[in-house]
């Protein structure tokens, strides 16, 4: 499970991008007018209502529904704001009240704007319209919760794929017309009468006003007492927006048209004259120079995200979250630079600087995570190591690999030789006798070495690359280091592999020449034939047959033809006749352009192999450093005499011929 403190979009569950900062969470509200004030007091219309229900919400913007955690919910204050369909311009009222009871939130207040949007909302009530409520909260921090897992929310637990707002402020809650959650209700408390009727336009009568809308006349009252109460409700509506339209014409008087951010906000929150005028102020004192404040979004995750983005990678998804794709592509729109990379891991790490001209101290901080106690850290160091892993292997696997699928691999802990045994002897059954004894086998052993070295090369990004800004330098030094290291196993073991005379030769029984042994029909049976006649110690075959077929790449196209054509013809002269081939689908084809190479010594474009599989019998072994069978990168701060990154990619293994029954060569000519 991924966190972030905003949202962000993803292909598969953030917020698309552009989304906005605030979710708006809608609850389906059902209104009742009810009668509340007493003679002499001045009765607004009440509601109260179950505004969200603890549910998982579909949230415009969002591709999976959304629960608000109402744990982590903040609420600045009892009095928030109550308007239509979050139109800060159709105010509604306030609410008086707000709190969470059994994993819902809950809020009650007044109806107190004079405004058409008020009238409108009260009038339709009584009229039985369903109104629905809706919370608008800004949102500080989510977690998504991926398919098959599980999250318990406000006292519930759900399946994912799903969003959890985990911190959120609540900004204010409306009435709308439409909402997704059908469970919850809203009673909109009532107003007095008087007030109702007033809002109604119906002055007739005086009384309460009941669930469906019917007003009833409460005993003891008479129509003059209503009469008063109804003027002097009217006198305090009046007097209530008088003051209002003064207040609001203060602080445009103050504001004078030049701060509009300012006005805006006294507006929008109720300031008096007094408060907007010491805001005034305060925006018109000097500003300090401006401090990088490092996003807290911006993890070492979305840093590699960011970069694998940038360059390219083919399926970034495999190699990152898919929370931090989603925060990278959203806070690196346009890609990052190396310059950018660097100088958010230097800001993470203390630097105070605002560009990349002291790049010397920017360097410094990147790869220096704690050189400022208390802050955040980011290690550039392991992001550019862990980005460049990704495309040295691209390198790696760019080069031919017919090796790995001709050797055995073994798994070493050290550098130090090491010898397999293969036992030999007298390892046949024998006839039990009476009485049920076992004979003793005799074993022998045959024993084998290989010991693993460290190959290894540097390269530098100089400080071009970084003034440059090139973050290709981060992809193709590491792709020529993976290259380099796929080059050089390929070297070191096909070196091994052809200098082989003294492994394949007669005296081993494994080795053919003469003209016959060309790579034909007939000369595959001989060499099949040589290969299945080989004994062990004991003078009886090793009972491993041939599978794999090793040629150079002048023989690829006949070798190809040996194992897929049912029948070769030749008709070059008369006495060639169509030939059924005995060897099709038997022998896998494998070939490698280092067998007939003039830089190795035994190279031959003629010669071919017939090889048992490694895991039977193998002719050549790797051995491999903790079993890792590809290259490692490091990157780190270059040496005070050069200005740039370092880059190291190093590989630990090492080559031996094994066994020679394992395979049989043909020369394929005399």
């Amino acid at each position: 499970m991924a966190k972030s403190k905003t949202p962000t979009r993803s292909a598969a569950s953030q917020p698309e991008q552009g989304a906005a900062q605030t979710i708006e969470i809608t609850a389906a509200a059902q209104i009742d007018i009810e009668a509340a004030a007493g003679e002499g007091t001045t009765a607004l219309p009440r509601f109260k209502m179950i505004a969200y229900t603890g549910s998982a919400m579909r949230v415009a913007g969002w591709r999976h529904a959304v629960i608000l955690d109402l744990a982590g919910l903040n609420i600045p204050s009892q009095m928030r704001p109550i308007r239509f369909s979050h139109d800060p311009a159709s105010g509604v009222g306030h609410t008086d009240a707000i709190r969470i009871e059994q994993g819902q939130l809950i809020a009650s207040g007044l109806v107190s704007r004079d405004t058409p949007t008020a009238r409108e909302i009260v009038t339709s009530s009584k009229n039985g319209f369903p109104w629905q409520a809706s919370v608008g909260a800004s949102v500080e921090e989510f977690e998504f919760i991926r398919e098959g897992q599980k999250v318990l929310v406000n006292g519930r637990e759900f399946a994912g794929p799903v969003n959890v707002v985990r911190k959120a402020t609540l900004g204010e809650i409306s009435f709308v017309d439409l909402g997704a959650d059908g469970k919850t209700s809203v009673n909109v408390a009532a107003i007095a009468a008087t007030q109702e009727n007033i809002m109604d336009g119906d002055t007739k009568d005086n009384g309460t006003a009941g669930n469906n809308g019917t007003v009833t006349q409460p005993k003891g009252e008479s129509t003059d007492d209503a009469s008063k109460v109804n003027a002097s409700a009217i006198e305090d509506i009046r007097a209530q927006a008088l003051a209002e339209t003064s207040r609001i014409a203060a602080v445009r008087r103050l504001c004078a048209g030049q701060h509009n951010e300012v006005e805006a906000k006294a507006i929008r929150e109720g300031w008096d004259a007094t408060r907007t005028e010491l805001e005034i102020l305060r925006a018109n004192r000097p500003k300090a120079p401006a401090i990088h404040v490092h996003d807290q979004n911006v993890s070492t995750q979305v840093l590699e995200a960011a970069c694998m983005l940038t360059a390219g990678l083919d399926e970034p998804e495999k190699h990152c979250e898919t929370q931090a794709l989603d925060l990278a592509a959203k806070r690196f729109r346009g890609g990052i630079g190396l310059q950018e990379l660097l100088l958010e891991a230097a800001w993470a790490n203390g630097y105070s600087g605002r560009n990349f001209r002291d790049s010397r101290n920017v360097l410094k901080f990147a790869f220096n995570p704690g050189i400022e106690a208390g802050l955040s850290t980011i290690d550039i160091g392991g992001i550019l190591s862990n980005v460049a892993n990704k495309f040295l292997l691209e390198g790696f696997f760019s080069v031919e690999r017919t090796w790995r699928n001709i050797t055995a691999v073994r798994n070493v802990s050290d550098f130090k030789t090491v010898t397999s045994y293969r036992l030999i002897g007298k390892d046949q059954y024998e006839v039990v006798a009476p009485g049920g004894e076992l004979k003793h086998g005799s074993l022998g052993e045959e024993q084998y070495t290989n010991k693993a070295d460290t190959y290894g090369l540097l390269l530098s990004i100089d400080r071009r690359d970084i003034i440059n800004d090139d973050l290709g330098a981060i992809t193709t030094v590491p792709r020529k280091l993976g290259r380099g290291s796929g080059l050089k196993i390929n070297d070191v073991f096909w070196t091994i592999f052809l200098a082989n005379t003294d492994f394949f030769k007669v005296g081993n029984k494994n080795y053919i020449s003469g003209a016959d042994t060309a790579l034909t029909i007939d000369g595959l049976t001989k060499g099949e034939v040589t290969f299945m006649d080989q004994i062990d110690g004991d003078g009886k075959p090793i009972g491993v047959m041939p599978a794999i077929l090793l040629v150079p790449t002048a023989l690829s196209a006949i070798g190809t033809q040996l194992f897929k054509s049912m029948e070769l013809r030749d008709t070059t002269a008369s006495t060639k006749y169509p030939v059924s081939n005995p060897h099709q689908g038997k022998f896998r084809v494998e070939v490698s352009r280092y067998l007939s190479n003039a830089q190795y010594t035994g190279n031959s474009s003629k010669a071919w192999y017939l090889l048992a599989d490694a895991a039977d019998l193998p002719v050549i072994e790797v051995a491999f450093l903790n079993g890792q069978e590809s290259p490692t990168i490091e990157t780190a701060e270059a040496d005070f005499n050069v200005l740039g990154i370092q880059m190291r990619g190093y590989h630990d293994f090492g080559c031996a011929l094994q066994d020679p029954r394992g395979g049989t060569k043909s020369k394929g000519e005399a």
